[in-house]
């Protein structure tokens, strides 16, 4: 049984006018109907939303529109400024979103600080870099001299951001930040479970200098509103499950219209022979753990080598069974709640069948109601045979299966073996080693001696997923010029690619070719 801390930190209540403020900024439905969310931490309501019809959809998409005009008129550092301001607000502020983070999504302190953090670094990059990835570039013309071309990036219009539950400010404000700053509107249609966090983000990026309607906020289930936010958008920006994104892209498709994604995983970790011990445990834990294994680029399959297997799985199991879990609002819990009842069947439901068909518990693998309704154990299984589900389904929770291996070529063609390719991680002393295994695994990401944080956290390089498990990136250059058109213009000077007044087509036709191979000759072209 995984260790509890003792004692309990007194919840802040959430205060009533800001709930009041926040929810005002919603495309809310004239029928007046709301839905009401449940704190994770004791199951009791938590706050009263307006619900957004597809009419609200239709709405809010005219405002940002009309909004857009003007803001896209703006310079780049124009339109970067208030996000300047608004990283100092999201850091001096983070006490108060912690807690609704915290209340939200039932998940530890430690890991609503990664948002916080994640919100205000990631929107630190698009601010300062902006203007640089947007730059008209230079492009090599038809005629050298004689043709001038570059190309400009254009915003796509009107961005749709739709995002889950498990990370509600990192995940909103890391696809709105950098599309604002591109020139485009936001339509952004959160989890409504975690909808407070989005709207505090949006009220905190108004207070900032973010002009009114360009980040416009709906509230709703997908079957009320999610055709319409695709079908009212210029682009789409999605995070969810890869069932969900499928459907999401195949609906842009029609409409010719781009799409982004980050989708599914199930994450593997490599340790190899020479892997430090102590670190890899260390970093295990958060790897498997962090937001109780809510979160896509998390590891859910851990790869041993038999020199090290058996003091790395005690260390490990014992490390996971003295994790402490409670619903403080402190930083004293390793790890806190699952945030839906769902999730809490997902988990039970892919350990109870490994379980019953052959597979070893280590430690946990049982719900803790003692502490909430929707606590469970972190779970460390072994023997995990491929014809259970926590072997090749995303479980998403705080489970991870441990696999013995003694070859470099199996582990990674066992890295591979699977319809997802999100995230991966190699523990090793030999860096450059580590790089080679690395280049081999079929993932968007590989972090060397870190779980994920290392490849997130870097905000100039791209991060998103392969196979099922994504369309397109964030961060670094492509996240933000995913949300512009890209428009060549060329002048043409001195001689007309006609050639000259009166020349033959036979004649342009040997003085073109003369000239291309001489510009393949002196490398010219």
């Amino acid at each position: 049984m995984a260790h509890v801390t003792t004692g309990s930190a007194e919840a802040p209540a959430l205060d009533p006018a800001l709930i009041e403020r926040l929810t005002r900024r919603v495309a809310g439905s004239a029928t007046g109907r709301t839905v009401t969310t449940t704190a994770p931490f004791t199951g009791a309501p938590l706050a009263e939303l307006p619900a957004s019809t597809s009419d609200d959809v239709g709405a809010a998409f005219a405002r940002a529109r009309e909004a857009q005009r003007a803001w896209a008129a703006r310079s780049v550092r124009e339109r970067a400024a208030p996000f300047l301001r608004f990283h100092d607000l999201v850091l001096d502020r983070q006490s108060e979103i912690l807690d609704i983070i915290q209340w939200e999504t039932g998940k530890a302190r430690r890991h609503a600080f990664e948002e916080v953090y994640d919100a205000a670094a990631g929107t630190l990059y698009y601010a300062r870099n902006a203007a640089r990835l947007l730059r008209p570039t230079r492009s090599p013309g038809a005629m050298p001299v004689a043709t001038r071309t570059y190309v400009r990036r254009r915003p796509k219009g009107t961005v749709s951001v739709i995002t889950p539950w498990n990370y509600p400010l990192a995940l909103p404000v890391g696809d709105a930040v950098p599309a604002l700053i591109a020139g485009n509107a936001v339509v952004a249609k959160p989890d409504t479970q975690t909808s407070l966090t989005a709207l505090w983000a949006i009220d905190l990026a108004i207070e900032a200098g973010l002009p009114e309607d360009l980040w416009n906020p709906v509230i709703g289930e997908p079957a009320e509103v999610g055709d319409p936010m695709v079908d009212e958008a210029d682009h789409v920006a999605f995070t969810g499950s890869s069932a969900a994104g499928a459907g999401i892209a195949r609906r842009a498709s029609e409409r010719l219209i781009g799409c982004s994604a980050e989708l599914g995983g199930k994450n593997p970790m490599v340790v190899c022979e020479d892997a430090a011990v102590d670190w890899t445990v260390e970093g295990a834990i958060r790897a498997c753990f962090s937001n109780a294994g809510q979160l896509c680029i998390s590891m859910e399959r851990l790869y041993v080598h038999d020199r090290i297997h058996d003091e790395f799985v005690s260390r490990f199991t014992d490390a996971v069974r003295n994790m402490a879990l409670n619903a403080r609002f402190d930083f004293s819990a390793d790890m806190g709640s699952l945030t839906y009842q769902r999730q809490l069947d997902r988990v039970s439901a892919h350990v109870d069948d490994a379980r019953d068909n052959g597979a070893t518990v280590l430690t946990g693998g049982q719900p803790r109601p003692d502490l909430g309704p929707l606590f469970y154990e972190p779970t460390v299984m072994t023997d995990v045979g491929p014809t259970m589900a926590a072997c090749s389904d995303e479980t998403f929770g705080p489970v991870v299966s441990v696999y013995r291996y003694s070859d470099e070529d199996e582990v990674i063609e066992r890295c591979n073996d699977t319809e997802y390719g999100l995230n991966a991680s190699v523990w090793t002393r030999d860096v450059s080693r580590g790089r080679r295994i690395a280049e081999r695994i079929d993932a968007g990401t590989v972090n060397i001696n870190e779980g994920y944080g290392a490849a997130w956290a870097s905000y100039g390089a791209p991060m998103g997923g392969t196979k099922r498990s994504g369309l397109g990136r964030r961060h670094g250059a492509e996240g933000l010029l995913r949300f512009t058109e890209s428009q060549s213009i060329a002048s043409q000077h001195y001689v007309g690619l006609g050639g000259t007044p009166g020349m033959s087509g036979e004649t342009l036709a040997r003085t073109l070719t003369l000239g291309g191979r001489l510009m393949k000759r002196f490398r010219i072209r």
